[in-house]
């Protein structure tokens, strides 16, 4: 990971040195035309009113205060206040408009990496570390909106102001402009080279920062083992030292940010400096009037800046570009499990058929290893079919690509005599009802923990399926019932209960096809006793497939599969196979002794 991260870093250090990143965010601002219409037009505005300014003045140092006349000079202060009243009302709505465009902006961005993210498949994953993904997902999308909201409005606000500013600056002397246009490239020039340090250095830091928050929810998802093995230390230490890391990859790129700011203030004050003395001699010659050099100079202030402000702007675009850059790289992993352009439609109503056709496949972390190795079976609708065998046979792939979190290599997965890869991955995910090992509840209600993948249920339907799954009793001694909160995990439930929390919710799902993985593994014998009591009724009517290694669970299967090395071995029912003498039978003889042939 370490090393995939820096070499996304070395090639996105090029990349960052231009700010097409953000290029990325323009279908986001684009849906909003009519807000940024009204910020460009309080922009344009605002930086009309700030021009107008100057020639005020310089009419009043050359007219009001020559002639001595108080109505002329109370004429051109009236008019400055109301160029001031202008002013705060463009710069309020122009406040108002970038920010809420920035906030929309970016709300839309987190939205859309998410609900792209929650559809790449457990490959991706497996390549990725969530942590990772949350920080983009926060600190990344806080720089975004930096670029989306001010920073840009202030780069195209300066922009005017600079432009206008240099031409006023011709049109009052055109002698004193060609200084200044000398003078601008010599501090153009140096900030772009530092630009391009400081946009490095703010993708470095927020790479940084990613490392420290992926360790982070990690140690913190797993605090029970962690403070179960005494851990806390270490892990405090070594976060310690990512957070360190990060603090000066932050510092490095504040230094970098500072030094173009003092760099940027020390050339504009210095050429604005040299044109002012070449200024003051030329009025003392008499070659310019009072009035025009303060006209003059307050443009130049003004460019000088707008300059000023535009290095500054510059730094926060530049680390804007970078976080885009990561977030877009998100957007366009593309998922490797996709619905096909003209999907064919599962038989409704439906049956709940599953069959194997010569199916090989092999993970993309292990490609030269299959997981499983020309495998065939067919499950009738209803059945209860077994699959045993020992750890890494292949017994898990079978329900991942049945769900269809993986394509195989060779063969074909049906449903109801539709293979899978042909139709809807909604509509095949909508057939299967999974128990897992290892069940995932989240911090809400039981009840909606229950609703998870059946969002508009009612509670009635809520109560029926945990009836069901024998879990009503246990839930309704909870402090509130269904609406008792569970906490991060279901940290405050059994292991019993949260399976029968997860088969209410597969009751609930209603699919007629039931997954179960090893649903009683992790059990003492009394929760595995109310479970199954759970499971028999879950399981009736459904077309049900079983992994187990306990083979106590299995026993009552119609058929059981026995998978080795990828490959079938063995099938048949428990007496049959118990004496055959295969695999099976010395696996039952481990378990249960001498009573296994029974």
């Amino acid at each position: 990971m370490k090393r995939r991260k820096k070499e996304d870093n070395e090639s996105g250090n090029d990349k960052s040195r231009s700010l097409k990143p953000l290029l990325g965010l323009k279908p986001y601002v684009l849906r909003y035309r009519a807000v940024l219409a009204g910020a460009g037009v309080a922009l344009v505005i605002s930086a009309l009113a700030m021009l107008s300014v100057p020639m005020a003045v310089r009419r009043m140092i050359d007219h009001g205060f020559v002639a001595a006349d108080g109505t002329l000079i109370s004429q051109y202060f009236a008019m400055l206040i109301i160029i001031g009243l202008v002013l705060a009302l463009a710069s309020s709505s122009r406040f108002y408009f970038v920010n809420w465009l920035g906030e929309r902006v970016v709300s839309d961005v987190r939205s859309d990496v998410f609900d792209h993210l929650s559809r790449l498949g457990p490959a991706f994953f497996e390549r990725s570390h969530s942590g990772e993904m949350m920080s983009r997902l926060t600190a990344d999308t806080t720089q975004v909106k930096a670029a989306a909201g001010m920073a840009l409005s202030q780069l195209v606000r300066n922009a005017i102001m600079l432009l206008g500013a240099l031409i006023m600056m011709l049109v009052t002397s055109w002698t004193l402009s060609l200084l200044v246009l000398v003078a601008i490239p010599a501090i153009v020039l140096p900030l772009m080279a530092l630009g391009k340090v400081v946009r490095r250095k703010s993708r470095e830091a927020q790479d940084s920062l990613a490392d420290a928050s992926a360790y982070a929810a990690e140690n913190l998802a797993a605090v029970r083992t962690m403070q179960a093995f005494g851990h806390e230390g270490e892990v405090a230490r070594r976060y310690s030292a990512a957070v360190e890391q990060a603090f000066d990859a932050a510092k490095s790129r504040l230094r970098a940010r500072a030094g173009l700011t003092a760099l940027a203030i020390a050339l504009v004050t210095s050429s604005i400096v040299g044109v002012l003395w070449f200024g003051a001699s030329s009025v003392v010659a008499g070659e310019l009037t009072a009035g025009r050099l303060g006209q003059f100079v307050l443009y130049a202030i003004f460019a000088g800046g707008a300059l000023a402000e535009l290095s500054e702007v510059w730094g926060e675009i530049s680390q804007a570009a970078g976080a885009t850059e990561r977030l877009m790289e998100l957007r366009s992993v593309e998922p490797e499990i996709r619905s096909p352009a003209n999907p064919v439609a599962l038989p409704s109503p439906a049956k709940g058929e599953v069959a194997f056709k010569g199916v090989t496949f092999a993970y993309p972390s292990r490609p030269d290893e299959p997981a499983l190795r020309d495998v065939s079976f067919k499950v009738a609708a209803g059945e209860t079919v077994a699959v045993v065998g020992p750890s890494g046979a292949g017994k898990s792939t079978i329900f991942s690509l049945l769900l269809r979190f993986y394509d195989p290599a060779k063969g074909t997965i049906c449903i109801d005599g539709v293979d899978i890869a042909k139709a809807r991955v909604e509509d095949v995910r909508g057939r299967l009802a999974v128990v897992p090992q290892d069940v995932s509840l989240f911090a809400d209600t039981v009840a909606e923990n229950i609703r998870y993948g059946t969002p508009g249920a009612s509670l009635s339907d809520v109560r029926a399926a945990a009836r069901t799954a024998h879990a009503d009793a246990f839930i309704e001694e909870l402090p509130n019932g269904y609406d008792t909160q569970l906490g991060e995990r279901g940290v405050m439930l059994s292991g019993g209960q949260r399976q029968r929390i997860a088969l209410a919710r597969s009751v609930l799902c209603d699919a007629p096809v039931l997954l179960l993985d090893e649903a009683t593994s992790a059990l003492d014998a009394e929760s595995e006793q109310e479970v199954q009591k759970a499971l028999e009724e879950v399981m009736r009517g459904r077309t049900t497939l079983v992994i187990a290694h306990r083979l106590a669970t299995v026993k009552q299967a119609d058929r059981i599969l026995v998978v080795q090395d990828g490959i079938i071995v063995e099938e048949g029912d428990h007496r049959t196979l118990s004496q055959a003498g295969g695999l099976y039978g010395r696996l039952a003889e481990l378990q249960f002794g001498l009573e296994a042939a029974e």
